[in-house]
C-alpha cells in the first residue's frame, strides 16, 4: 500500500514539479533558489541564498513545518570558490534563517549549473514532519 502523498505546487515551474512532496510523516523538497516574487535574481550568492531560505520558510509553511523540521540540506552551488569567498555571509544567513546553529547534516555540491543561469544556489532539504 502506498503512503498517502501531499504535495505543493507553486511557482515558475508549477506545471512541472512539486516544491514539497509529504509522504507519511517526512517532506522532500524541491531545490529552492533565489529568485524573488517578480522573478528578479540577485547578483550575489548572500542575497541568493536569503531569498532561497525564504523561500524554503513558505514551502514548510504549507505544511504545518518551520525550519526546525529540517533535518538534511544540500547546497548545489555553480562556484564552490565563490561560495567559500562568501563563506562568512552565506552562513550567517543560513544561521539566521534557522535561528541559531542549524543542527541539521548538510551536503555541499557544485553543479555545472542550476535552472537558470545566473543562479548560484540551490537548496534542496528534507524535513520531519
Amino acid at each position: 500500500m502506498t503512503p498517502h502523498k501531499k504535495t505543493y505546487r507553486n511557482g515558475p515551474f508549477k506545471d512541472y514539479i512539486a516544491q514539497g512532496t509529504q509522504v507519511g510523516n517526512v517532506l522532500y523538497m524541491a531545490g529552492q533558489v533565489g529568485i524573488d516574487d517578480n522573478g528578479i535574481v540577485p547578483a550575489s550568492i548572500a542575497e541568493q541564498t536569503a531569498i532561497a531560505y525564504a523561500n524554503m520558510k513558505h514551502v514548510l509553511s504549507q505544511f504545518g513545518a518551520t525550519m526546525e523540521n529540517i533535518v538534511d540540506e544540500t547546497f548545489f552551488v555553480t562556484d564552490m570558490n565563490a561560495l567559500m569567498d562568501n563563506l562568512e555571509a552565506v552562513y550567517g544567513i543560513r544561521e539566521s534563517a534557522y535561528g541559531g546553529k542549524p543542527e541539521v547534516s548538510q551536503t555541499v555540491v557544485q553543479v555545472v549549473a542550476l535552472v537558470q543561469g545566473e543562479l548560484q544556489i540551490e537548496i534542496k532539504c528534507i524535513a520531519h514532519l
